[in-house]
């Protein structure tokens, strides 16, 4: 099959990665949403649950993501409560994330912030989001894209990853991949594009030991033709190698020992 790329580019085209990767991530074994998919749905798209969990959920797996934020709104369950919470009762609620001491701090710092500056309710536009402590363009696309369902790409490192094995960008950061990705992909597939991206990145196309062997995007993956491809046709010929019978094996399974050719005379 002829791989879809855009017309004149060798990008392969959008529509055709992202329902190749939809197809793979519905068929997958592997049938978890990423945390802030599922808080979305469990909390109605409360705008501060998804701001707070995004927040947690730096640098920290999903299931303690979904596990910690649970656990904070049980007790916390508005920014005026959040805001005025005890440092040590909130440190206990969210143990399972990562770097809990200082997310304790940003969140109820946070918390203030939407309640002093902004009357309790979280801002729906990215510059007022930015103002926010601990909130950078991530945290803030993603409370655009699952609070306020408005077009944004928020970019983690499984889409900074993806994005660039499979050439739909060549950048060095995820601000890079973020400008770029808003450059080239038409806006309409903005808002599904991080959970697909996320959700493949932990089930197929993950940082170390990418499951290539059941990827449909391989012929339209620049990191499987200059990376994978290169490895396996490096690894052929010593595996035919190895897996070939010497002349010593060839002469013995046939009932005779090795001639010396100088002597015509049973070798050894």
């Amino acid at each position: 099959m002829v791989p879809e790329r855009a017309m004149g580019d060798q990008r392969p085209r959008i529509d055709y990665v992202l329902r190749r990767i939809s197809r793979m991530v519905s068929e997958s074994k592997d049938k978890r949403a990423t945390a802030l998919a599922e808080l979305r749905s469990a909390e109605e798209g409360d705008p501060f649950r998804i701001l707070i969990g995004t927040v947690l959920s730096h640098r920290t797996r999903d299931e303690s993501t979904s596990r910690a934020t649970e656990r904070l709104f049980s007790v916390y369950k508005t920014p005026q409560e959040l805001a005025g919470a005890d440092p040590g009762s909130v440190r206990e609620l969210i143990r399972s994330v990562g770097f809990y001491n200082v997310k304790t701090r940003n969140v109820i710092r946070v918390a203030k912030q939407i309640v002093d500056e902004f009357g309790g309710e979280v801002p729906d536009d990215m510059e007022s989001l930015l103002t926010l402590h601990a909130v950078g363009r991530k945290t803030a696309n993603c409370v655009l894209v699952y609070a306020f369902n408005q077009p944004a790409i928020p970019v983690d490192i499984h889409v900074h990853r993806i994005a660039n094995r499979l050439g739909l960008v060549q950048t060095e950061t995820p601000e890079e991949t973020e400008l770029e990705l808003m450059r080239t992909v038409p806006k309409k597939y903005w808002l599904e594009l991080n959970e697909l991206f996320v959700r493949f990145g932990q089930t197929t196309c993950k940082p170390v030991g990418p499951r290539c062997d059941i990827c449909t995007l391989t012929a339209n993956c620049k990191y499987y033709r200059e990376v994978v491809l290169p490895r396996k046709k490096q690894a052929a010929p010593a595996a035919i190698v190895a897996l070939s019978p010497s002349r010593s094996d060839r002469t013995q399974s046939r009932g005779r020992s090795p001639v010396s050719r100088s002597s015509g005379r049973p070798a050894g």
